[in-house]
């Protein structure tokens, strides 16, 4: 299992959170399989979205797409927005 980790703060939460339900980059046809959307607790302009995808390709895929939606039309909603695909190699549940 890949992720696709973003991290980036936002000028305002409920505007953003709207335009990512729109879903523009289309995460399910992407290879999205699940997702999880955090906020800091210290800052809740601040938000951490965890993309989880079957495989290395989809994941760099889906980065492309992302990046080219920060330069372009999300850039107003987003700030110093960062992805990283991390790889899962172990798993606990205690």
């Amino acid at each position: 299992m890949f992720t696709l980790r973003i991290d980036h703060s936002v000028p305002d939460y409920e505007a953003w959170k709207a335009a990512f339900d729109r879903d523009p980059v289309d995460r399910k046809g992407s290879g999205v399989r699940s997702y999880r959307v955090a906020r800091s607790v210290t800052d809740p302009n601040r938000v951490l979205i965890d993309l989880d995808v079957a495989d290395l390709d989809s994941a760099e895929g889906l980065l492309v797409k992302l990046q080219g939606l920060w330069a372009g039309p999300a850039a107003a909603i987003t700030i110093n927005p960062m992805g990283m695909i991390t790889e899962t190699v172990d798993t606990v549940d205690l």
